[in-house]
């Protein structure tokens, strides 16, 4: 036994209960921290109820237990090997034309992904002991009870502390790529991106490029039969539309564009004794937008 009198129980007590309220307080930090990481890190919707969705993922986030929330993470922000181009769950809206979707993450080996995935289960399980279970493990009625109580407290906000100061890392990884991304938003880059479909390798997605887009609306406007003449369309978008010209997406022609979006028919009419190239929509290639 320890040779200290009875009248030292009290302040062993205390001092084990302002150890239990350090790693409670640490705890309830790194809960917080990850409800913001599994709801922030990944959105997808369209652009007039992303805000909806955002909140709604806030709400959801804040009525998970540590247990639950690090199974999201796993997976999600957390993954083995790849993360995939697009989130696993996205929202059925047949009948919007646009959706914006954005995720981030941090991919791991399957070795790193495996351990580390078995530290945040034994988080878990430290957490559990700690709220439910402590004071049925230690004898808090006696100074040799409480001493050992308090290593034991001791030991483990330091490893919760550990798991907090990762959690932040993970954190502030994930706030300097939002950082990023909205920077990238505001760039030409960006724009070219989402109005033209032009990616930053110059690569042209051409059933949301702006230059189909303009032809689909001079086609609708200046059609015979179905069928537009490629030079008058080109005209007409030049007057309207002056920054959509086929020399942005990598073509010399009009003739080029209509061929390379593989989004038109072609075809040569003779009139009034001069050959007349025009388009016209392909059938199931119409834009919902």
């Amino acid at each position: 036994m320890t040779p200290l009198s009875d009248e030292a129980l009290p302040a062993r007590q205390r001092e084990v209960q302002r150890l239990l309220g350090r790693c409670l307080l640490r705890l309830q930090q790194y809960e917080r921290l990850i409800k913001a990481i599994v709801a922030h890190h990944e959105l997808t919707g369209p652009p007039h109820a992303l805000e909806t969705i955002r909140a709604a993922r806030v709400a959801d986030s804040a009525r998970k237990t540590l247990g639950t929330l690090i199974g999201d993470l796993l997976g999600s922000y957390l993954a083995p090997n790849e993360i995939g181009d697009t989130p696993k769950d996205l929202p059925d809206c047949p009948a919007e034309p646009v959706m914006v979707s954005f995720r981030i993450g941090l991919s791991l080996s399957d070795a790193d992904f495996a351990r580390l995935e078995n530290e945040l289960r034994e988080l878990v399980a430290l957490r559990n002991d700690l709220v439910h279970h402590f004071i049925d493990r230690h004898d808090l009625w006696s100074v040799d009870g409480c001493l050992r109580a308090s290593d034991a407290l001791v030991a483990a906000y330091s490893r919760i502390d550990q798991y907090f100061e990762q959690l932040r890392g993970w954190a502030e990884h994930m706030e300097q790529t939002r950082r990023l991304a909205a920077e990238f938003a505001q760039s030409d880059a960006f724009r070219d991106l989402i109005v033209n479909g032009i990616a930053p390798d110059s690569t042209v997605f051409w059933p949301v490029a702006g230059i189909v887009s303009a032809l689909r609306e001079a086609a609708g406007e200046l059609a015979v039969d179905g069928w537009a003449s490629i030079a008058e369309a080109g005209r007409w978008i030049a007057e309207r539309f002056p920054e959509q010209l086929p020399a942005k997406y990598g073509c010399s022609s009009w003739r080029q564009v209509v061929h390379e979006s593989r989004i038109f028919n072609l075809r040569y009419f003779e009139i009034n004794g001069q050959r007349s190239a025009r388009y016209r929509e392909k059938e199931g290639t119409a834009n919902t937008g």
